[in-house]
């Protein structure tokens, strides 16, 4: 758990350094050959299965919880996953347009991230009911605590690419 709990603090820590530079150097975007689909399809990808086994290090389940859990974990992560790539289109669109860029494009970016925030917020307090019942209430909150604390990790290295609006 120590371990984990390093590297989470690390990546925080390396990812807060890399918002600072980003934000001073406001660099333009360039023009990128990937789709939005296959930038989606590998962080969904990486973000899964990173997840999913930071999880099953810092949580021990018995055999009847993990057969429970996991099928759910996965519907959750499949739920995440029509969130994060409503957002990372948004931030695509974005990002396209950066040098056109007017007020409402800059408030279209940024009630987007407001939404993918409450939408986060709302499908974890569902999620987190539906894993009380199998793993109880302990077990629960700290699978949501290191899911929570991923995805903010996750979203500062999104902050850290997208242009601060001027």
């Amino acid at each position: 758990m120590r371990n984990t709990l390093a590297f989470i603090a690390g990546t925080c820590l390396i990812t807060v350094s890399t918002v600072a530079w980003v934000a001073a150097q406001q660099p333009t975007p360039v023009a990128d050959t990937t789709t939005i689909d296959e930038v989606l399809k590998a962080v969904r990808g990486d973000l899964q299965s990173s997840r999913a086994d930071i999880i099953a290090k810092n949580v021990t389940l018995t055999a009847a919880q993990a057969a429970k859990f996991w099928p759910m974990f996965e519907s959750y992560q499949k739920e995440q996953n029509v969130i994060m790539d409503d957002q990372l289109k948004g931030i695509q669109q974005y990002i396209e347009g950066f040098d056109s860029l007017n007020d409402a494009g800059a408030l279209g970016l940024i009630n987007a991230h407001f939404d993918r925030d409450a939408r986060m917020t709302g499908l974890r307090k569902k999620w987190l009911g539906e894993f009380q019942n199998v793993l109880g209430t302990k077990l629960a909150v700290r699978v949501m605590q290191i899911d929570r604390r991923l995805s903010m990790v996750h979203q500062l290295m999104y902050a850290a690419k997208i242009p601060l609006a001027y």
